[in-house]
C-alpha cells in the first residue's frame, strides 16, 4: 500500500498532491459548514467544460516546441468574430452555435499562420512576443468592434446604432445549448453530460492527430528540432502547423466558453484570457517540453475546481462578504504557483 501511494505521488507530483489535498479539504470545510455539496461539484463540473478546450489549446505549441501560447486572445478574437456573425444571421440554438464554429475556423486558420510566421522569426522570445502580441491584437480590435458592419439590434448600441455593446446577451442565439444538452440531475448533483463530451470529442481529435504522421512530426521537431530536420522534417512547417492548430482551438474555446457563460464579453475582455489557460495545464504537470490530454484534464479540474470551492467556502468562514478579494487572491496565487513550478515531479 505504501508502495503504490509513493508511485502514485511520483507520478503526480508533490504540487499536485498538495493542491489535490487542498481542494479535498475544501469540500470538508464545506460539509462541516453545512454548504450544499452537490450544486459546488456541479458548477465546478461545468467550468470544467467552459475552460477546458481553451487549456487544450496550449498541448499543441508545447508538442511543437513554442512553449506555451500565450498569443491565445488571437484565437479568441476569431471566435468571438465568428459568433457575431453567428447572431448577425439570426442562427439559434444548436445551429447557431456549430455555425458560430465554422465562420470562425477560416479566421482562426489565416490568423494563426500570420502568428506562426511570426513566431518563426524570432525563435527563443516566443512566449514574451506571443503575449505581446495577444495584447496588440486585443486592443486593436477594439477599433475593429467600433466599426465593424453589424446591424443587428441587439448587437449595436440603441443610440446611434454603430459599435458593438460591451456585453451581449446569448439568451436568443445559442447560450447554454452544450449545458443543456443530455444534463442528468440526482440528488442535487446536475452533471452536464453535453458540455462535458464536447469537450472530450475535442480531446480525442487532439489526441488523434499527434497520432497521425503529421502530429508525430509535429512532436519530433518539437522534442528535437535538428534530429528532425536529419530526418527530412521541416521544423518551421511544423511549428507552423502547431501554431494554427492552437489557434483554431482558442476559437473553438471562447466559443464553448461564451455559449455556457450565457454572454459574449467584447473590447479588453479578451485581453487576460491566456493566463488562467497557462496556469491550469501548468497545474496538471505540463512543462515546456512535453504536454498531454491527461495534464489538460486533470489541470483544468483542480483549478476551476479550486476556483469555485474556495470562493463560498471563504465566505462562509470568514462571515463576510470577500468574496470579489478572495477570488482575486486565489486565481492570481494560484496563477503565480503554477507558473513558477513548471513540472513538480522533479521535487516528489
Amino acid at each position: 500500500m505504501k508502495e503504490r501511494l509513493r508511485n502514485l505521488i511520483a507520478q503526480l507530483g508533490v504540487p499536485r498532491v498538495i493542491i489535490i489535498g487542498f481542494v479535498l479539504a475544501l469540500f470538508v470545510i464545506a460539509y462541516s459548514t453545512k454548504l450544499p455539496i452537490g450544486p459546488l461539484f456541479s458548477a465546478s463540473l461545468v467550468r470544467v467544460g467552459m475552460n477546458g478546450v481553451l487549456v487544450l489549446a496550449m498541448v499543441p505549441t508545447i508538442s511543437a516546441g513554442v512553449g506555451l501560447n500565450f498569443g491565445l486572445p488571437v484565437g479568441v478574437l476569431c471566435g468571438l468574430v465568428g459568433a457575431l456573425i453567428s447572431m448577425q444571421m439570426d442562427f439559434k440554438g444548436f445551429m447557431g452555435f456549430i455555425m458560430a464554429i465554422l465562420f470562425s475556423l477560416p479566421l482562426a486558420v489565416l490568423a494563426g499562420w500570420g502568428y506562426a510566421a511570426l513566431l518563426n522569426k524570432v525563435k527563443g522570445q516566443e512566449m514574451m512576443v506571443g503575449t505581446y502580441l495577444g495584447f496588440s491584437s486585443v486592443a486593436g480590435m477594439c477599433i475593429f468592434w467600433l466599426l465593424a458592419p453589424f446591424d443587428n439590434p441587439e448587437l449595436v448600441w440603441a443610440i446611434g446604432g454603430q459599435g458593438l455593446r460591451y456585453t451581449l446577451t446569448l439568451d436568443n442565439h445559442f447560450g447554454k445549448v452544450l449545458n443543456r444538452l443530455f444534463q442528468v440531475s440526482f440528488g442535487g448533483l446536475e452533471i452536464p453530460l453535453g458540455l462535458l463530451g464536447f469537450f472530450g470529442l475535442m480531446c480525442l481529435l487532439v489526441h488523434l492527430f499527434f497520432s497521425t504522421k503529421m502530429g508525430l512530426a509535429v512532436k519530433a521537431a518539437g522534442a528535437n528540432p535538428r534530429f528532425a530536420q536529419a530526418s527530412g522534417i521541416d521544423p518551421d512547417r511544423t511549428r507552423t502547423v502547431g501554431v494554427v492548430l492552437s489557434t483554431v482551438l482558442g476559437a473553438i474555446g471562447i466559443v464553448v466558453y461564451a455559449q455556457s457563460y450565457g454572454f459574449i464579453q467584447l473590447y479588453m475582455a479578451p485581453l487576460m484570457m491566456a493566463f488562467p489557460a497557462v496556469a491550469a495545464i501548468l497545474i496538471g504537470g505540463a512543462n515546456l517540453q512535453r504536454a498531454t490530454i491527461g495534464h489538460v484534464i486533470l489541470g483544468t479540474f483542480l483549478f476551476q475546481t479550486l476556483l469555485t470551492t474556495a470562493l463560498p467556502v471563504t465566505s462562509r468562514v470568514i462571515q463576510g462578504d470577500i468574496s470579489e478579494v478572495a477570488r482575486l487572491i486565489i486565481s492570481n496565487g494560484m496563477i503565480l504557483y503554477a507558473l513558477t513550478r513548471g513540472d513538480g515531479r522533479e521535487t516528489a
